[in-house]
């Protein structure tokens, strides 16, 4: 049996009619540059993650750019953020001309760890104060715990720009002094939050695009000069920008596709649930296999269903490459998402990053795998899986 990674034809043959549609519409109405299909989509975007508004970019990794751009961040500052995640995370941070500074993650969700970021955040304020941002990744598809972040980036007067590329959608419990619980999605808790829709997302485009969420019309104003090389108004350069616009037939497309985003978050997280019980049966749930959990279920009880998106299935094993080549030898698809931390990464040798220390980021890169969970998975599928690595440790 053949179980890819990540299936995108039946997607893609569900909305081929609607979408070449759209397409079509954008190539006969000649308006190939941002125009009505990209302002249309920023605005349902805007809706969705509820907030005042949302900016069209050219890439997950440029929305984070351009945010740390309209900051005015740059040499000599730092940016406090996770070393486990996608290179573009760091490497906006490095071509703005900053650096990272790095906190280890929690076990549970291997999101950034809030109690280390406390730490370096007042070490830096009884020091050089460089600290310019704040920047959490929710990764897998669940939120760091911005409860706790928030007040920290407060504290210090530190503005947050969220790292939300896997996480369109994810939601974030703050629970209120009467005990009643509060849901923010991703992106609309910072000051910016910075969405990717590669198309192994869960909102996919047909090729690169991305989009800043904001509450801050200013900030959004900045932000759409910033996407246009810095003009406002056109010609007129106040600062210096880039070409970090959408293009609108990718908009088109996602405006085809995010009505259907709920109903793909909910077959992901049924598709979770299938595994969990497979994976229990078979005698391999925590021992030796270690299941994704939601992270705020001891808060919100049932309710924490709802919140994690499962961009990625990520779980934890022993053996963990021999278990790789096995699942690929049987023709199921996984990855290891990520083999290297950050601060591991040879682009930063010559900073003395290789000599420092995240215990839990550095043994989640030696043991984590993703599995398949894109929405259309089957239960045979899923039944297969398991059973390649029930007979993998039983061996």
């Amino acid at each position: 049996m053949n179980v890819p990674l990540l299936d995108l034809q039946p997607q893609m043959i569900r909305f081929r009619e609607e979408i070449l549609q759209a397409v079509t519409g954008v190539i006969d109405s000649t308006q190939y540059i941002l125009g009505p299909r990209v302002t249309e989509l920023e605005q349902e975007i805007a809706d969705y993650c509820g907030v005042n508004d949302a900016v069209g970019v050219s890439s997950g990794t440029d929305a984070l750019l351009v945010s740390l751009m309209a900051l005015e961040i740059g040499p000599g500052d730092l940016v406090l953020t996770t070393p486990y995640t996608f290179f573009a995370t760091m490497g906006s941070i490095l071509r703005v001309g900053a650096m990272p500074l790095f906190a280890d993650v929690e076990e549970r969700s291997l999101n950034i760890d809030p109690d280390r970021m406390a730490e370096l955040l007042e070490e830096d304020r009884r020091g050089s104060c460089r600290i310019k941002a704040i920047m959490p990744v929710h990764l897998y598809g669940q939120c760091a715990d911005m409860e706790k972040i928030i007040p920290l980036a407060a504290r210090y007067g530190i503005p947050i720009i969220e790292d939300a590329a896997q996480a369109i959608g994810a939601e974030c419990p703050f629970v209120e002094q009467n005990g009643s619980v509060q849901w923010r999605r991703a992106g609309s808790m910072g000051l910016s939050g910075c969405f990717s829709f590669f198309p192994s997302k869960n909102l996919g485009a047909i090729g690169d695009g991305g989009m800043v969420v904001t509450r801050d019309h200013d900030f959004a104003e900045l932000l759409r000069s910033y996407r246009n090389h810095g003009a406002e108004p056109k010609y007129y350069h106040s600062h210096i920008g880039g070409n970090f616009r959408l293009d609108p037939v990718q908009a088109s497309v996602l405006s085809v596709k995010l009505p259907h985003l709920e109903q793909w978050h909910q077959q992901r997280r049924a598709n979770s649930a299938v595994y969990h019980s497979l994976f229990e049966k078979a005698g391999l749930k925590n021992n030796p296999v270690i299941l994704p959990e939601s992270v705020y279920s001891d808060i919100v009880g049932a309710k924490a269903q709802d919140f994690h998106i499962y961009n990625q299935f990520i779980i934890r094993v022993p053996r963990r490459d021999a278990l790789r080549d096995c699942l690929q030898k049987h023709s199921i698809g996984c990855e290891v998402y990520y083999p290297v931390c950050l601060h591991k990464q040879q682009c930063l040798a010559a900073n003395g990053y290789g000599d420092l220390s995240f215990p839990v980021a550095e043994q989640a890169a030696e043991d984590s795998l993703a599995l398949p969970i894109y929405p259309e998975l089957s239960d045979e599928q899923q039944t297969y899986v398991v059973e390649i690595i029930a007979r993998f440790f039983q061996a």
